[in-house]
């Protein structure tokens, strides 16, 4: 048979297979009309896997029988989809309990970050709330999530992602482990700065004081200065505070130029991180289930089965409801050895049919859904 009577062939096949996935689809809707009636879970486990191995068991050879198993698996995945919109169609969505407000209550609000005063996180405390005098700072992010927790803060300010270090995956599972919710964002560009006593010169500094990561992201600037000592410390704000403190011209700190104002240090040179672009989003979180009418992102995490093809089988409901995912992290599940937990941003509003649709279905498929935000 010629290539061009094979192909032939192929699509006389092709279309009876499109007549009967069509036929399929309307009973699969016809399914979904029934569940709305009746009240029954969309994703019933054990009866599409009993159907899987039905369906391979049929097919003729190994290569064959993962085909099989492949399609189907695909199939009913589709069915699942069209059944999540057939009730959402009809106004049947997953509780979310998130309460929807028109502006967050910011007077009078009791806010913490972590770390020492002049930290990045003050700067975007003060960046989004402004100059607010019920501020106050802790000193670990467990620290800051336990005082919003317990009600002695209303909202923290936590650092979760560096364009350059990436994500700060403490904070990811802190987000995990307490009842607390994202409700807002801040992006604050990270310029570092040389700064020493008043009256200290380059030719004067025997060692420079920073974060570990402020010392990386200005080594191109260091490297002309090996005879410099590095010393790192807990975070930029307390490199600062260490100059101030020690008040010796012999030394100097890394640090944003908002700490050197904190602690009335001279600034020796500006701009010495050699990544332009270089900046940390923080996250502001508190512990009510509240987002603001015009939220547009949506964090979620989740757990999958440890089996092929169960995390493109969650993803596929961001497709199937047009919503774009912007960001997917995983973190190791603490006691379960290559077990991970996922985390993804997308683009939303807990009030529109496309997102309760597409986190129905996520809350019925995956292990241990958790809402971390809109906002």
């Amino acid at each position: 048979m010629s290539l061009e009577g094979i192909r032939e062939q192929l699509d006389v096949i092709d279309e009876q297979i499109l007549a009967l996935y069509e036929k399929r689809m309307e009973l699969c809707r016809a399914v979904g009309e029934d569940k709305v009636r009746t009240g029954k879970k969309v994703y019933d486990k054990e009866r599409e896997n009993a159907k899987l191995a039905v369906l391979t068991q049929k097919a003729s050879g190994e290569f064959n029988k993962r085909g099989v198993k492949e399609l189907f698996e695909q199939i009913m995945s589709m069915s699942r989809k069209l059944q999540y919109q057939t009730l959402g169609r009809h106004g049947v969505f997953g509780k979310t309990s998130f309460i929807e407000l028109d502006e967050l209550q910011r007077d009078n609000a009791r806010l913490v970050f972590q770390g020492v005063e002049g930290a990045y996180s003050q700067a975007a405390l003060h960046k989004y709330f402004g100059d607010g005098n019920n501020v106050f700072h802790v000193d670990t992010f467990r620290d800051a999530m336990e005082a919003i927790e317990e009600g002695s803060a209303d909202f923290a300010v936590l650092p979760i992602e560096n364009s350059s270090a990436g994500a700060v995956s403490q904070v990811y599972d802190l987000l995990v482990e307490f009842e607390n919710y994202i409700v807002a964002e801040v992006v604050l560009p990270i310029h570092h700065v040389l700064a020493g006593s008043v009256g200290t010169r380059l030719e004067d500094i025997e060692r420079v004081y920073s974060h570990p990561q402020g010392l990386m992201q200005c080594a191109r600037f260091l490297d002309n200065y090996r005879s410099w000592q590095q010393i790192s410390v807990a975070n930029t704000a307390v490199a600062a505070k260490n100059v101030v403190e020690d008040d010796m011209h012999t030394e100097a700190a890394v640090c944003s130029e908002y700490a050197a104002n904190i602690y009335g240090l001279e600034i020796l040179q500006r701009e010495i991180n050699h990544d332009d672009n270089n900046s940390t989003r923080f996250i502001i979180v508190t512990n009510q289930k509240v987002f603001l009418k015009g939220a547009r992102k949506i964090s979620i995490c989740f757990e999958v089965a440890h089996e092929s093809g169960s995390l493109y089988h969650l993803l596929s409901h961001f497709i199937y409801n047009n919503l774009n995912m912007t960001k997917i992290e995983s973190r190791p599940v603490e006691g379960r050895t290559w077990e991970y937990r996922f985390f993804v941003d997308f683009e939303g509003n807990m009030s529109d049919g496309a997102v309760k649709n597409a986190i129905r279905g996520l809350r019925e498929e995956a292990r241990n859904l958790k809402i971390l935000g809109n906002y």
